[in-house]
């Protein structure tokens, strides 16, 4: 099996609702045969139905749940897509695969398939246990119900959903950044690491799509055992289509097969979070763009958005960003790849919510506090990008704002965007 193999095969158990559905039926089955094992076993009496009566509760029981099933996507699915419209259409795998909807789908497909077990038991004995079990599920499950609706209703606001980015992004910066930021020591770009002997192209060969993730464990173990080095062309989160150069290979005793490196990176429809910050940024901003545009107007989406911003920033810029450079265990250079720099993330996280919030009070207070706040708490190598961004804010706000007194408010510093400053 190859990395890729791997990868997909863990996304989907994350991801997939058609596996947590499909399992949840398998346990209800299951959990059905062990519950009326047991009722033989103990010959346990409760509610004391009759056959008829056991059969029309039942019946009715297994009705309402495959009811509350087809409730539960299709409403889903509809306040998805209405929120995507509003914020931004990248949210909507986030959703999908958040536990919420997971654990309310499995719960109402496990009772679903083990009431209607139950009912296919009860014949001239009522199996009481089983039919109690299956009672006290839908029960649970009707409260369940109205728990799911409470958590998805809030959980798509706006608020709410840049919470749920920005703590999956800082998720997925300790996962890719796990070292602290050394300013005796500040990251480097690569140049001149590679041989100057001619490389061997690997192209990509498939469907069209972007980089999710790379196997880096991987290509540095097949680098090693061919004595070469490998770079990786597209970055995590480019796209490649048939045909673009994958790789290049310098060196080597033999030919490493075009398969064994394919299979070492991930190419999807859309890119994700696994091994992609940027794609938080991207989400981020694109919620703010749209707030911002001139058909939804809505600046305190924007502030909401720059708080999060704000928090990433301060977290990424504490953390010692990747070189691109991958070694083995004898230090020798196995890989390099393209990795962002921190200009390139200052940059996207700023410079469109700048020019979109280009005349709004709100954006200009609250961009101008979080990068003040940046060049205060960062070490003075994350100066260079929070400065430039800040005087291209001052460029800004002289060009949108006029009237001397609108200018004066539009360059203080304020963390509610209005509102929470004195000046």
């Amino acid at each position: 099996m190859t990395w890729e193999q791997r990868y997909r095969f863990w996304q989907t158990a994350r991801t997939s609702l058609v596996l947590w559905g499909g399992c949840a039926l398998a346990a209800g089955l299951l959990a059905a045969r062990a519950v009326l094992w047991l009722d033989r076993e103990t010959d346990w009496h409760l509610y004391r139905f009759s056959p008829d009566g056991a059969r029309a509760v039942l019946g009715t029981l297994v009705s309402s749940m495959l009811t509350f099933l087809v409730f539960v996507l299709s409403t889903t699915l509809i306040v998805v897509q209405l929120a995507s419209g509003q914020l931004t259409p990248r949210v909507i795998a986030l959703v999908l695969s958040g536990r919420t909807v997971k654990v309310a789908l499995a719960a109402l497909t496990f009772t679903y398939a083990y009431t209607l077990a139950a009912l296919g038991r009860v014949e001239d004995r009522v199996p009481d246990l089983h039919v109690g079990v299956a009672v006290g599920l839908n029960l649970l499950c009707i409260v369940l119900f109205f728990r799911f609706v409470q958590q998805l209703a809030t959980g798509l606001r706006p608020g709410s959903l840049v919470l749920l980015i920005g703590d999956r992004a800082r998720a997925v910066i300790e996962q890719v950044y796990p070292t602290a930021f050394d300013p005796a020591r500040p990251e480097e770009q690569p140049r001149g690491v590679l041989p100057v002997a001619a490389p061997r192209a690997v192209e990509f060969a498939g469907p069209s799509g972007v980089v999710m993730a790379v196997g880096l464990e991987d290509l540095v173990r097949a680098a090693r055992e061919a004595d070469a080095v490998i770079e990786l062309v597209p970055q995590v989160g480019d796209s490649v289509a048939g045909g673009d150069p994958l790789f290049r290979v310098f060196g080597g005793r033999g030919e490493l097969p075009a398969g064994r490196l394919r299979g070492c990176v991930a190419v999807g429809s859309e890119r994700t979070l696994d091994q992609d910050p940027r794609f938080a940024f991207r989400m981020l901003v694109d919620i703010a763009n749209k707030a911002l545009s001139p058909a939804i107007n809505d600046p305190t989406t924007a502030v909401l958005v720059l708080d999060q911003v704000d928090n990433l920033l301060s977290w990424l810029g504490a953390r010692r960003l990747d070189e691109g450079l991958a070694r083995d265990a004898e230090g020798k250079l196995r890989v390099v790849y393209g990795t962002p720099d921190w200009p390139d993330y200052v940059t996207l996280a700023v410079s469109e919510i700048r020019q979109y919030g280009e005349g709004s009070l709100q954006v200009s207070r609250r961009l101008r506090a979080m990068l003040e706040h940046l060049i205060a708490i960062l070490p003075p190598a994350r100066h260079a990008a929070l400065q430039q961004e800040l005087a291209m804010l001052n460029s800004a706000v002289a060009r949108k704002f006029p009237d001397e007194e609108d200018r004066r408010r539009a360059n203080v510093s304020d963390y509610q965007g209005v509102g929470g400053s004195d000046a």
